[in-house]
């Protein structure tokens, strides 16, 4: 609950890694309520049978999950109350911090991986401008890299394309594939169906705080389905596996 407001409710769900998975669902729906459950940012009420578990444990040092699971959101963009450098936006991810405070230790080892990072996201020419001189496409590439320091297991993707135009749209979404096929399990929170890259196996559908459809994308991803879940009649498209709405 937030509040006085139940957001998720009897909610039930599995994610496999290893399998791309994409949660879809409207504004509203408990999307970014997952995501702070995720993080440990926000914790379901105390109830018989309630567990949350992560990676294969029920309690950890939040810390020490930052370090395994990679969140990539827009929050950590509005969080930038400084001048930070794309370059330290990447090393704040050793400390999970937004940026480096002048108590964090950067070690050479440190320094090297962002740089290889850095380059890795095409980046490396922004790497001393403040983050609030780039634009929503080169700062969503910091914070990926600040998400990928640690290599994580899984990456999970926050409306990854929101405020982006139609190159920085495609750009990510080629990043993304990239990380799918070199070992990351990608987790992609998301309204935007062109999100879903090719990669993706499975899809959820959430709506008003459940779990209403679950199972691989070919068979979830209906006009049917979609025209239910948006409450409108909608036309899909398929094209190079991208799918969109009309």
């Amino acid at each position: 609950m937030r509040g006085e407001r139940l957001v998720l409710d009897d909610f039930s769900l599995r994610l496999e890694r290893g399998q791309h998975t994409a949660i879809l669902g409207p504004n509203g729906c408990g999307k970014s309520t997952l995501i702070k459950m995720l993080t440990r940012e926000l914790y379901p009420l105390f109830r018989e049978g309630t567990r949350v578990r992560i990676l294969g444990r029920d309690r950890w040092r939040v810390h020490d999950l930052r370090l395994l699971l990679g969140i990539v959101t827009n929050d950590l963009i509005q969080q930038c109350t400084r001048e930070y450098t794309a370059r330290e936006i990447v090393l704040g991810g050793f400390h999970s911090a937004v940026g480096v405070q002048p108590y964090h230790e950067i070690t050479r080892a440190m320094e090297e991986r962002a740089e290889a990072i850095l380059d890795q996201l095409a980046i490396t020419p922004l790497r001393d401008r403040p983050l609030e001189e780039l634009s929503s496409g080169e700062a969503r590439r910091a914070v990926i890299g600040r998400a990928l320091v640690h290599d994580p297991a899984v990456l999970v993707f926050d409306e990854p394309t929101n405020s982006l135009d139609l190159a920085a749209m495609h750009d990510l979404r080629e990043t993304m594939r990239r990380l799918a096929r070199a070992g990351h399990t990608l987790v992609i929170v998301t309204h935007h169906l062109p999100d879903l890259v090719p990669e993706v196996e499975r899809v959820l559908f959430m709506e008003a705080g459940r779990v209403v459809r679950d199972g691989p994308k070919t068979q979830v991803l209906t006009e049917e389905n979609l025209s239910a879940l948006f409450g409108r009649r909608l036309e899909l498209l398929e094209r190079d596996g991208y799918y969109n709405l009309w």
